[in-house]
């Protein structure tokens, strides 16, 4: 899947590549030391369930995941979280076809490590803290993303970053598992 796909798969306007800025190995590198940082704040990995947030973050929560099973030879539980119900900005963009949450079990006293690809506004990561309240009560929630590109709108920090890539707000970024490009998106 290479950048152009990855976005237009997403129901966004098309992307137009400029420069990679990390390769998949690059990628896979980040996100195994992202992994070794789960491990060393959270001791109770048995509570742990980690929810890559559609559509963006459930391959970057599914490489989490495996890293983490690597790492400590002991599965965590994963899922994924649809927020577009969520959002509060849905009228002001295309609506993009959503996908089914799949939450494992009750959150109710678990750690929760919201996944996605790319922080932007922190509005995404709102209406995924609104959506968790449906599964449950977490002990806590942390958020582990690919890229944080800065311009925040809302006080949301990460607690794992792959790689922090203060953009314009004209460029774009798109991360996927193969690899992260900055560029542009440019009319269909």
């Amino acid at each position: 899947m290479d950048a152009h796909a990855s976005s237009s798969s997403r129901g966004r306007d098309d992307f137009v590549p400029r420069t990679q800025l990390l390769s998949g190995d690059d990628v896979q590198r980040a996100v195994r030391r992202m992994a070794h940082e789960v491990v060393e704040r959270v001791r109770d990995t048995e509570a742990l369930v980690v929810l890559g947030l559609q559509t963006g973050g459930v391959a970057f929560g599914e490489l989490l995941a495996a890293s983490l099973l690597d790492i400590t030879s002991q599965g965590v539980l994963q899922g994924t979280l649809d927020v577009s119900f969520y959002r509060d900005d849905v009228g002001q963009r295309p609506f993009v076809r959503s996908a089914a949450s799949s939450v494992p079990v009750d959150l109710d006293d678990r750690v929760v490590l919201l996944v996605d690809d790319v922080l932007f506004t922190g509005r995404t990561i709102r209406s995924a803290l609104n959506a968790l309240g449906d599964f449950g009560r977490p002990r806590s929630v942390q958020l582990a993303v690919m890229v944080d590109r800065g311009h925040r709108e809302l006080p949301i920090r990460p607690d794992y970053v792959g790689k922090n890539l203060p953009t314009s707000l004209s460029e774009a970024i798109v991360a996927t598992t193969m690899g992260v490009w900055i560029g542009t998106r440019g009319a269909p």
